[in-house]
């Protein structure tokens, strides 16, 4: 980890949130150009700053904590696998499964799946966010901390069977109930 990961994702974020509240709420305009050479020294994008600072304002959530702790995830993924390579590679949203498709009695799992290899791997197209709204009805019914489904996933990259399992465990486990 870069000694300035954690700092500087934070002065992002602060930023884009204050343009957002400002008024800059276009994704494609957002006016934080001289910030992307360092976002993509983390095998982040443009629209991951976006995406999480309009949520914040509009919704109170995800927090500035959890932005840095997935995103991490993320840059970890890019610099360990990835070996600091930026995939050209997106996911079609089209080929996402619905958004009522259960497994295991568990809605939301298989949608959130190839969300979640795609975050990691940086794929997701614009128009997807890892953490919108659904993603975490999902995360709050199954008490996983966003960050945390992100790692378990890499764990398991080509094993949905596995991660099924441990979200189960999850979910059912005593220890992790709601409080």
């Amino acid at each position: 980890m870069s000694y300035q990961f954690q700092q500087d994702l934070s002065r992002i974020w602060e930023l884009a949130v204050s343009l957002y509240r400002a008024g800059n709420t276009n994704a494609e305009t957002f006016p934080i150009e001289e910030e992307i050479p360092r976002l993509a020294s983390y095998g982040i994008n443009k629209i991951d700053i976006f995406d999480y600072a309009e949520d914040w304002c509009l919704h109170h959530e995800p927090d500035l904590l959890t932005f840095v702790l997935v995103h991490y995830e993320r840059w970890s993924y890019f610099l360990e696998e990835q070996n600091g390579k930026t995939s050209t590679e997106r996911i079609d949203p089209n080929n996402l499964p619905p958004r009522s498709e259960k497994v295991e009695d568990i809605e939301w799992l298989p949608r959130i799946l190839p969300k979640a290899r795609a975050k990691l791997k940086g794929e997701l197209p614009e128009e997807v966010m890892y953490g919108c709204g659904g993603d975490r009805h999902f995360f709050q019914n199954n008490n996983i901390h966003p960050a945390e489904f992100l790692r378990i996933t890499r764990k398991y990259i080509k094993d949905n069977h596995s991660i099924i399992q441990w979200v189960l465990e999850r979910k059912n486990s005593p220890a992790q109930a709601h409080n």
